[in-house]
């Protein structure tokens, strides 16, 4: 099978396709004929060699941890799915022909494979960085970076339990926030106070990374109000680095539900085929995204 990987650390030209052999599922994991795959920050940040302890890296490595397509190998003890059923989970080198999945959902009815790959990780952690703000229904939420995966995600999640977003993004992408719930602002000179003309913020996130940690934590008065899931130097201003997933298969199922009853979608910004996987992480990389990029197989 063909599968993208990388045998030395670095930047987008150390990922190469390659032949490969066909990955099999153990107990509790199921196989997929994958037809696309999630492109998160994840996957560039372990091919430059970044130390995240939720994913040890040995070389070589596979790329990706979502995806979306068909069962074709279940695994002893696995109950619950057929094959021949629509999927998306999270897995492991899902950039590839075939993938082992731990953790997996029905896909909701009308969702595309393309659609659908861009859920796993960003919902789930959506779902867990609001929970560990603490928000509350009537709090507002200060969210910077706000218009690609995760910060699509928990616009809308935020909105639906009734919680008031501020979302920052570039000036291309102010419409887009607002289409999503939020109270939008452009980034850069002068954010802080076009912020506060929007109202007190009880909590904050930085999905980013672009170095305004102090601010938030300025914004909210507290560090342990701030989650980071961007900046690694978080802790040292005493702000947690949130990078260890929670449950998936809860954060799957919810997914579904929150999709099915339409009170979430986050639309696919760019397709890219396998042979362009070096492009997809460059773009990635570059940020001022809307919605999600996935690679197709």
């Amino acid at each position: 099978m063909k599968k993208v990987s990388f045998s030395e650390f670095g930047g987008p030209d150390v990922l190469h396709l390659i032949d490969a052999e066909e990955p099999h599922p153990g107990p509790g994991r199921i196989r997929i004929a994958v037809r696309a795959a999630g492109v998160n920050p994840v996957d560039w940040r372990l091919r430059e060699g970044q130390v995240l302890g939720a994913h040890p890296v040995e070389l070589p490595s596979g790329v990706g941890l979502d995806a979306a397509g068909v069962v074709d190998e279940i695994g002893e003890g696995v109950e619950g799915v057929e094959i021949g059923d629509h999927v998306f989970g999270e897995g492991e080198s899902t950039y590839a022909e075939f993938a082992v999945l731990g953790a997996w959902a029905r896909m909701p009815d009308g969702l595309t494979f393309e659609e659908a790959a861009g859920y796993p990780s960003v919902v789930e952690t959506a779902l867990r960085v609001i929970r560990e703000t603490g928000v509350r229904p009537g709090q507002t939420l200060l969210v910077s970076g706000a218009s690609g995966g995760v910060g699509s995600a928990v616009l809308q999640i935020a909105r639906e339990r009734g919680i008031r977003v501020i979302g920052t993004a570039g000036a291309a992408n102010q419409d887009y926030l607002r289409s999503m719930g939020a109270l939008a602002t452009t980034y850069g000179e002068g954010w802080v106070e076009r912020v506060r003309r929007l109202g007190t913020v009880d909590a904050a996130l930085d999905l980013a990374g672009s170095g305004v940690i102090r601010e938030l934590v300025e914004l909210t008065g507290d560090p342990r109000k701030v989650i980071s899931i961007a900046d690694l130097g978080a802790p040292e201003l005493d702000v947690r680095f949130s990078g260890a997933a929670g449950s998936v298969p809860d954060a799957l199922a919810e997914t579904v539900d929150l999709i099915s009853r339409g009170k979430l979608h986050i639309p696919v910004e760019k397709s890219y085929a396998l042979t362009d996987a070096a492009a997809a992480h460059t773009d990635s990389q570059a940020g001022h995204s809307r919605g999600r990029r996935v690679v197709v197989i």
